[in-house]
């Protein structure tokens, strides 16, 4: 599409609405284009698209420009990264404005601190600098500067992935297996799946691979009491629900009846009917109590950093900091904790973030089973080799996009032990 002075001028009073980033990036744009509803769908995508990249090279953009206004991070962006010389941008800017373009041509990171390079803010830096080199960081840091694939789970209780994959592709859409999960498909490009017939029926939903791993370790089987602890929209309980072939009882709990609500359409299209949403007010409600010592499964995607998605989600490198961290840190031991009580000798629990860190991870994990002797940590890898998914990251699994083409992902896997029989 060419560029007008109208798009400029209505990409920079959206990303002048994004950077204060008191809230989440993808939630603001959403309430922008609510207020501009005469958009087209053509402005809409070159706005998200010039937003996000921004928030992805923010650091390194706003090492060209003094003043870091909205609209010099978007002329900045849109010279740099979207390949625009001065001759297309001549009439759309200042004679300044020119002049100032022209002098960051030749600007590159590579010249700028490890910070810019890697586009994480520096409290980051000096975390990441306790488990990896300068060069690891760098590669981690320039892997979440790519927008995320769209990776696409088949829901096996309706499709298989051949059937999807020809179904696609007869619409024009191209999609590959994906690597390791045995039910999920990478789509070329980011064609609109949600108005798909194939999503509308239930057939495929949008999830990361990485996510649908978490399935695979969990393992649950047909007839199990199985529970989602901290379960969101619901994306891997649905998945839960489809392994176990809609046998057995899942509970999906959660504290926010907003995204249990988001839960219901998903749930209707899915073609489950053992899955049962519950709201929760905190990891110790009368609810959670009541099923301990009688669940086979339980899952716990922890509240988290979310730095491992930041392919999707660049702006909360901004929003988090090491004292939230430290919050979240006691949030993840308490619910890990209460999770456990769940089980039934011989269950088992697994513990995930999308997060890099280990100290919201490794460490957490470590901690519980020093002061719950009665649990064993089983090995990740050998868990998804049984299922034939041929994915050794040790005995956790730490996914990384650099190295695995997903969101960064961590998982344990523990078991309560059955007690011997005197």
């Amino acid at each position: 599409m060419r560029l007008t002075p109208a798009h400029l001028d209505t990409t920079t009073a959206a990303l002048r609405a994004v950077l204060p980033l008191e809230h989440p990036a993808d939630s603001i744009l959403r309430r922008f284009f609510r207020e501009n509803s005469k958009l087209g769908a053509g402005d809409r995508a070159f706005i998200a698209e010039a937003i996000f990249g921004i928030l992805r090279h923010r650091f390194f953009l706003e090492c060209l420009t003094s003043t870091s206004t909205p609209r010099s991070l978007l002329l900045a962006y849109l010279a740099k990264f979207q390949g625009m010389n001065l001759r297309e941008l001549a009439a759309l800017v200042s004679e300044a404005e020119a002049k100032w373009l022209a002098g960051i041509k030749a600007v590159t990171a590579e010249s700028q601190p490890l910070a810019v390079r890697a586009e994480f803010p520096q409290w980051l830096i000096e975390k990441l600098r306790g488990f990896l080199t300068d060069i690891e960081i760098l590669g981690l840091g320039r892997s979440l500067q790519q927008p995320a694939s769209l990776d696409l789970r088949v829901n096996t209780l309706l499709a298989n992935r051949d059937e999807i994959l020809n179904l696609l592709s007869k619409d024009g859409i191209e999609g590959s297996i994906t690597p390791y999960s045995p039910i999920g498909i990478r789509l070329a490009g980011k064609p609109a799946i949600n108005r798909h017939e194939l999503f509308l029926s239930g057939k495929v939903e949008v999830q990361d691979e990485g996510s649908q791993l978490l399935g695979y370790l969990l393992a649950p089987k047909r007839g199990d009491m199985v529970v989602d602890f901290c379960a969101g929209a619901g994306g891997k309980t649905l998945m839960l629900g489809a392994l176990m072939r809609s046998q057995g009882r899942i509970y999906a709990f959660d504290i926010s009846e907003k995204r249990l609500n988001n839960l219901k359409p998903r749930l209707k299209r899915s073609g489950l009917s053992n899955l049962y949403p519950q709201r929760i007010a905190n990891e110790n409600d009368i609810k959670v109590k009541r099923l301990a010592g009688k669940i086979d499964r339980v899952l716990v995607d922890a509240p988290c950093s979310g730095l491992g998605t930041l392919r999707r989600n660049p702006d909360l490198k901004w929003r988090q900091s090491p004292q939230g961290i430290e919050e979240l840190k006691r949030k993840q031991a308490a619910i890990l904790s209460a999770a456990a009580t769940l089980l039934k000798p011989g269950g088992r629990l697994i513990y995930a973030t999308c997060s890099f860190l280990p100290e919201e991870n490794r460490e957490i994990v470590d901690r519980f089973i020093a002061s719950h002797s009665q649990f064993i940590l089983l090995n990740c890898a050998e868990i998804l080799m049984q299922q034939k998914i041929p994915l050794d990251t040790g005995t956790y699994l730490q996914l990384l996009p650099h190295l695995h083409g997903t969101d960064g992902f961590f998982a344990a896997a523990l078991e309560l032990v059955k007690r011997k029989n005197p």
